[in-house]
């Protein structure tokens, strides 16, 4: 029993010190993300040629909606080209892309990755621009977009991404995964930014140095999280990334259950092969190169999803509680309900800091008795990771719109 009491003991340490820190630091970053933050702006920035690159698999449900959509930016016309990567669209739907003010750029891949088709792109294009822009392809860009991305490299910044906002909400999950990227946005964006540290990249709606986007991207091959490779590059390479709260890219959110699994179980593995691969290289750069973004960003690669911290947080608090009120003098764990209360409340408050206020609604309570299955649905993929990095899961994009 001695035994068996030592090794439950010990498990509850490293329980306690992995939730514990997690709460401590997302609720340091929630924090310093509610002070609103100040971007220099220039009277008379250099005009730079914007490539603004739309890769879709099998998109042809919204691909000319974006498409047409994209050439409303205010930006002067001739300082940006709308090119979309058609990968697998029907014929009908390359043809209308065609009539089109655009560049229009097929591919056929063998195993079609997001990383593919954008290196393609570039390989076509040539180098004739300043800016690689890229999109998703059900992405509405706000019409200031690319003149306020414009701006922040007049600031200096190679990497800027931009604040990707939910165009949907018309269903439990789509506001829930609204919500989601919210927090996020504000914990690993703007609270990022806050403090110095950089932006985390979102997959769309962020824009690089052409140049070095061309060369950089030429070493990224990943088929799941593509973006997560590339901002590990990039760190590594003490490369800062700004994010810009006001420039708004509108991004469709998942409608049903099934979808939100196939999409979590992507991100989820993507996070651990590449926390895997990263973790001593991290380390070694933070000891011997004092790159506290990189070590920041291998960190993030093994702290919980948002859902699952939440879940399983409020599920051992209240385990705690129960024990206090059945057996408040048992001796046989280490920790009680004193030690867990304040990781739970440190959660909440992270959250509460977090929530835009315009979602403090009766749609979001609604939205919200949902949110245990979306826990379960993310723990279980805890379980089904293997090999889900190493395909290519299609998000169908286009449907159930209000």
């Amino acid at each position: 029993m001695t035994v068996l009491k030592t090794i439950i003991n010990i498990l509850e340490i490293l329980v306690l010190i992995y939730f514990g820190f997690a709460a401590i630091y997302i609720l340091i970053f929630s924090f310093a993300g509610i002070f609103p933050r100040k971007n220099r702006q220039h009277k008379k920035p250099k005009h730079r040629k914007f490539a603004v690159l739309i890769p879709g698999y099998k998109e042809d449900s919204v691909i000319v909606e974006v498409a047409e959509d994209a050439l409303k930016q205010d930006y002067p016309k001739e300082k940006f080209d709308v090119v979309v990567v058609a990968d697998s669209f029907k014929a009908e739907t390359i043809e209308k892309l065609k009539q089109l003010p655009i560049k229009v750029i097929e591919v056929v891949f063998e195993q079609s990755t997001k990383s593919k088709a954008l290196n393609k792109a570039m390989e076509i294009l040539g180098d004739n621009y300043d800016i690689a822009l890229v999109l998703d392809a059900d992405n509405l860009m706000q019409t200031d977009f690319i003149s306020k991305i414009n701006q922040a490299f007049e600031n200096g910044y190679i990497v800027v991404q931009g604040h990707r906002v939910a165009k949907n909400l018309n269903t439990s999950f789509a506001v829930l995964d609204a919500i989601s990227e919210e927090i996020n946005n504000h914990i690993f964006r703007k609270g990022h930014r806050n403090l110095g540290l950089s932006s985390a990249l979102i997959g769309s709606a962020m824009a690089f140095d052409y140049a070095f986007f061309k060369q950089t991207m030429a070493n990224v091959d990943a088929i799941g999280g593509f973006d997560k490779e590339l901002e590990l590059k990039l760190l590594k390479g003490k490369n800062k990334i700004e994010y810009l709260h006001k420039a708004l890219v509108y991004d469709e959110k998942v409608q049903k259950p099934e979808v939100f699994a196939k999409q979590r179980k992507r991100w989820l593995s993507a996070q651990f092969v590449y926390f895997r691969r990263y973790f001593f290289s991290g380390v070694y750069h933070l000891l011997l190169k004092g790159n506290i973004d990189f070590f920041d960003k291998v960190y993030q690669m093994v702290t919980p999803p948002r859902v699952l911290l939440a879940g399983l947080v409020t599920i051992i608090t209240f385990f705690y509680g129960v024990v206090r009120i059945i057996s408040p003098d048992s001796e046989f764990l280490y920790f009680s309900f004193t030690e867990w209360w304040p990781v739970f409340l440190m959660v909440v408050m992270a959250f509460i800091l977090s929530i835009p206020a315009k979602f403090y609604s009766i749609q979001t309570f609604k939205a919200l008795l949902m949110l245990p299955k979306a826990f379960f649905i993310m723990f279980l993929s805890l379980f089904k990771l293997k090999g889900a990095n190493k395909k290519f899961i299609h998000t169908q994009h286009g449907t159930n719109h209000n």
